[in-house]
């Protein structure tokens, strides 16, 4: 059986995303890490390397594919009630401890390894295309690993979701660049950003850094994306008021419009030692997102004991206007010109432009594609 690191090495092409340098180094542009590659090395990610100074990136796979709400992603302001089509690929340039992505990033620094290779399937643009009219839907999204560094992939199926009329979407952790952004702004419509904390130490904990983050979100802000983020609040690790006020305000700050979305952590991988997130706390954080005058936010992973975080409120006359539970869309009123029915707010987001189409068929889990 082939190493998972040979399998992934064979799936590659060179990449556009990195500058040359004397001595056939160069540097990668894919992340905020902004790795300095020698000839024959790998940048953090473990999946971009340099092979006789060029640059080689991952090309032509997934390593999960599956068509659900797009409430999962989550997004609560672009097309609620559709399906979004979300391919992942392998690698990630931090290692949260309880992340998914830690197994497989461990496993990649390990070149006797097997574990995943058999989850890599080969694919091609027109294959995903016709996956995603297959389960109608709405946009295409990559997520699961962090989509940045696996972007020159991620833009060739974007091209061909634009031309078959699909939205596209990223769900990262913001760890961006200018150069990323610049290449990835003609194919994007949204990008959900991981906040993890609004502590540097605890940043770089988990291999990031604070401001990369804080800059990446704003970065996406400016070049027109329609930006949502997500805090995962961990007990002991980014609950306490001061520090969900932080992050409150930042977003504020930038635009009172963002969705700040504050979910639930269980213990998973190698994260074990804090307690399960309760509702109590969730709302604690939602209560803090409100005060500091963010007019949508969101309470995640706790479906039926968030109360009124589940739902899309109009922040003029306070009616609900998207009625949730979990994934699922119960009620739907926003117009067709995306604005409040009661009032004529806007309510800002990415919305149908039908509302009598909005899937209220009860769809709260994955659709398979293979």
């Amino acid at each position: 059986m082939s190493s998972l690191a040979n399998v992934l090495d064979d799936l590659t092409v060179e990449g556009e995303l990195y500058e040359s340098l004397p001595d056939n180094a160069l540097r990668c542009y894919a992340c905020g890490h902004e790795c300095l590659i020698r000839d024959g090395k790998r940048g953090i990610c473990q999946v971009r390397f340099n092979e006789g100074g060029k640059l080689r990136v991952p090309w032509g796979y997934v390593g999960a594919l599956q068509s659900d709400p797009i409430e999962k992603k989550p997004f609560s302001h672009v097309m609620p009630g559709t399906n979004a089509l979300t391919f992942g690929m392998l690698g990630c340039d931090y290692h949260c401890g309880y992340c998914q992505n830690w197994l497989t990033s461990q496993a990649m620094r390990d070149p006797a390894s097997d574990a995943s290779a058999q989850l890599v399937r080969k694919i091609t643009p027109a294959q995903m295309v016709e996956h995603a009219k297959r389960t109608n839907a709405s946009a295409v999204v990559s997520s699961y690993n962090e989509p940045l560094i696996t972007s020159e992939w991620a833009v060739e199926i974007f091209k061909a979701a634009k031309q078959a009329g699909l939205m596209c979407a990223y769900v990262s952790n913001g760890n961006n660049t200018a150069e990323v952004m610049e290449y990835l702004r003609p194919y994007l419509d949204a990008y959900k950003v991981d906040l993890k904390c609004m502590t540097d130490k605890n940043y770089r904990k988990l291999g990031g850094v604070l401001q990369r983050t804080l800059d990446g979100i704003k970065r996406a802000r400016e070049m027109g994306l329609w930006v949502e983020v997500v805090t995962l609040v961990i007990p002991g690790f980014n609950d306490s008021n001061e520090e969900l006020w932080d992050a409150a305000r930042f977003l504020a700050e930038l635009s009172i419009d963002i969705p700040w979305h504050v979910t639930a952590f269980h213990k998973d991988y190698k994260m074990t030692e804090p307690d399960n997130t309760d509702s109590k706390t969730l709302l604690r954080a939602a209560e803090i997102g409100r005060e500091a005058g963010l007019r949508y936010v969101y309470a995640g992973n706790l479906p039926g004991n968030v109360g009124e975080y589940e739902d899309t409120h109009c922040p003029r006359c306070s009616i609900q206007l998207v009625k949730r539970r979990g994934y699922v869309i119960r009620e739907y009123k926003i117009t067709s010109a995306g604005k409040c029915p009661q009032c004529g707010e806007k309510i800002a987001g990415l919305w149908p432009k039908d509302p009598s189409k909005v899937g209220l068929n009860g769809i709260g889990y994955p659709l398979p594609v293979w």
